[in-house]
């Protein structure tokens, strides 16, 4: 562990279900392999079915495109409906918040986000163990390109 770590001693974070997070202004919500793959059991759906309903093609680096869930036009998820209707099989990236590697950089960043979401720095404490698994996981979460679901959906039509 790093000492110079500002959340060594963890972090408070308790969800308020505010579903800020989950809508309200302009943003991605990005789906790797596993998240297809776990959307797509839940919601007993082939690759082909579950992209032409639920996402979208997003800009990503370097040109490249990349797998994401769709938004309404009050830029809230398609899958938020009074709660996510796939909470159980949620994305990593919406699980993991928020703890995301950008957002635990420092402890003014924590801060500048907790203006935004009512339940950092209250609730639970989370010990750094735990900050640091989901910040791993967010890291090591890598979006599926736009090549490799095209590559999914021709499988499945042969």
């Amino acid at each position: 562990m790093d000492e110079n770590c500002f959340y060594k001693e963890g972090l408070h974070f308790e969800c308020q279900r505010c579903s800020f997070c989950c809508g309200h202004s302009p943003g991605f919500v990005y789906l790797s392999k596993r998240d297809l793959d776990t959307l797509c059991a839940h919601f007993n759906m082939t690759v082909t079915a579950f992209f032409n309903k639920y996402c979208r093609w997003a800009d990503y680096y370097y040109g490249e495109q990349v797998l994401a869930l769709k938004e309404m036009e009050n830029y809230d998820c398609i899958l938020w409906n009074q709660g996510c209707s796939a909470y159980e099989a949620r994305p990593i990236q919406c699980s993991t918040y928020p703890f995301w590697a950008w957002m635990v950089k420092d402890k003014e960043m924590w801060d500048e986000c907790a203006k935004d979401c009512p339940g950092m720095n209250k609730g639970r404490l989370w010990p750094y163990d735990e900050i640091e698994k989901n910040r791993q996981q967010y890291v090591k979460n890598i979006p599926l390109r736009r090549e490799e679901v095209e590559a999914m959906m021709k499988k499945e039509e042969e």
